[in-house]
């Protein structure tokens, strides 16, 4: 806030409920688990029913595209922050995106 941005929470009217919604700047943030999304760092398979949780995983990411590809259609840009990230970086990169696409450099 302290930046002028305003956002809302769980924005269940736009594609995939993004975590954090700049409705100024169309711009849609989720926050990703590492294994619910299967981070390429720390992503894990379990072992006992290795198979059944492959399919599950492969399907998170599946729709993870096709609501960023339903976003992005709709004029919105999509940003995934992995939950291992740190904050602060996380947030600077946001916080510029932000004052570009709403020309407030």
């Amino acid at each position: 806030h302290r930046h002028g941005m305003r956002f809302t929470v769980n924005r269940r009217d736009l594609p995939g409920t993004p975590d954090v919604v700049f409705s100024r700047a169309r711009l849609a943030v989720f926050v990703d688990g590492c294994f619910w999304h299967s981070c390429p760092d720390h992503g894990t398979k379990p072992k006992s029913n290795r198979e059944w949780w492959e399919e599950k995983l492969s399907r998170n990411v599946e729709r993870d595209r096709r609501k960023d590809d339903a976003l992005t259609k709709l004029g919105w840009s999509v940003v995934h922050v992995w939950e291992h990230e740190d904050p602060s970086t996380a947030a600077r990169e946001i916080v510029e995106l932000w004052r570009r696409r709403t020309d407030r450099a």
